[in-house]
């Protein structure tokens, strides 16, 4: 398909006027802020949400986004620290830029990105009590969760539990940022976590998924380098 009557494609006009892909992303985020209406999100918040809009190209993401008050500031400081990330899907670990953690802390390896769910004692674990995998993976992960980062971008089930061992205080995490996507129990394990008193950024409603929970990750990163104008 060509995007000219001429039947000239598209790409020459790249070829013409060159863009690099820096250039490119710039010029998206000065599109997003000049298309963007007005809304009610800090500068610092406006860095995280901004971020998701470019990663989805959606700004009804404006009406869905939710920050706990000490969201960003807790999120920043555990970067800063090395806190070690648990993620619900290897979809996230992948998309995490591992340079970008180091810019923030310059001791994060790969292995501070944990996932537990295709671990062969969790799979085992989940079809003898017939429960999803994600579930058994977040119980696995107990001893990093405390004062870790948990990121969910897929399994309400993970986040639900995650719910109950908060509440039952065996961890606290540093900041959860809650994006898991779909329609069964996902409503409903948001609200449960922005009821605990627990740092976090959460999309409300059904909406989520891994792009935009690691976008989230990026743009606190982002933050924690430049806390003013990132």
């Amino acid at each position: 398909m060509t995007s000219t009557v001429s039947g000239k494609a598209l790409i020459h006009s790249l070829y013409d006027r060159p863009m690099s892909g820096q250039a490119i992303e710039e010029r998206s985020f000065q599109l997003i802020d000049e298309e963007t209406p007005a809304h009610g999100f800090s500068p610092e918040q406006w860095v995280v949400v901004r971020r998701m809009i470019h990663t989805v190209a959606d700004f009804g993401l404006l009406d869905m986004v939710r920050f706990s008050p000490d969201a960003l500031d807790a999120g920043t400081k555990a970067l800063l620290a090395g806190r070690p990330i648990y993620v619900d899907s290897s979809m996230i670990r992948s998309g995490l830029s591992l340079p970008r953690l180091r810019s923030v802390f310059s001791g994060y390896r790969e292995e501070d990105v944990v996932c537990h769910v295709a671990d062969e004692d969790v799979a085992s674990e989940a079809r003898e009590k017939g429960l999803p995998r994600s579930l058994f993976a977040v119980r696995k992960a107990v001893p990093i969760l405390d004062g870790g980062i948990a990121v969910f971008g897929n399994a309400p089930v993970a986040l639900m539990e995650l719910n109950r061992l908060i509440m039952e205080g065996q961890v606290r995490p540093a900041l959860v940022v809650a994006m898991p996507v779909g329609f069964v129990h996902v409503v409903e394990s948001k609200e449960e976590l922005m009821s605990l008193g627990i740092p976090y950024v959460a999309v409300a409603g059904r909406r989520g998924g891994s792009t935009l929970a690691v976008s989230v990750l990026h743009a606190l990163c982002s933050l924690a380098g430049n806390p003013v104008s990132a």
